[in-house]
């Protein structure tokens, strides 16, 4: 079964305006692409016509710290209360128990199980990645797009902004 986004082909056109499509710049900065997008929309110019596209993706993972035992276990409770509240939310909603005690037991068992689950976890990697981070994903540069029935229109109105 095919979901809404896929064709036949297994190709995503949700993103993909009819017809052909000519580039109107690059640049090296999501920013500056989208500042030319908004000064063809302040032109009354149809968007809907336009594309950003990302490439020459890279993955940046940035390190944030060394990952200790202490670190593992403290980030494990933080997760159990989080968990703890919404479960001691839904009881409290839901049992005839006092509010007190419903969050009460449920967020010492969040906590519980949060600090059990992160040590099970930090000791199943022996040391192999003992370092937290966070990563995305980041185009190189950006291409701003437009349909080619548009883009006369579109250089037009790009041109106004060098007089």
């Amino acid at each position: 079964m095919m979901n809404n986004f896929a064709t036949a082909a297994g190709r995503d056109d949700t993103f993909s305006p009819a017809g052909e499509q000519v580039p109107l710049g690059s640049y090296t900065t999501y920013g500056e692409a989208q500042r030319v997008v908004d000064h063809l929309s302040d032109h009354h110019f149809p968007v809907e016509s336009t594309q950003i596209i990302g490439s020459d993706l890279r993955m940046i993972e940035q390190i944030t710290g060394r990952l200790t035992w202490p670190r593992a276990l403290l980030s494990g409770a933080a997760s159990g209360v989080w968990f703890g509240l919404f479960v001691g939310l839904l009881l409290a909603i839901l049992s005839t128990a006092g509010f007190g005690r419903a969050m009460g037991w449920s967020l010492t068992c969040g906590v519980a199980f949060g600090v059990a689950f992160a040590a099970v976890g930090y000791a199943l990697t022996r040391g192999r990645r003992d370092f937290t981070s966070s990563s995305a994903t980041v185009p190189s540069r950006f291409e701003v797009l437009v349909s080619a029935e548009h883009a006369a229109k579109a250089r037009a109105a790009l041109s106004e902004t060098h007089r």
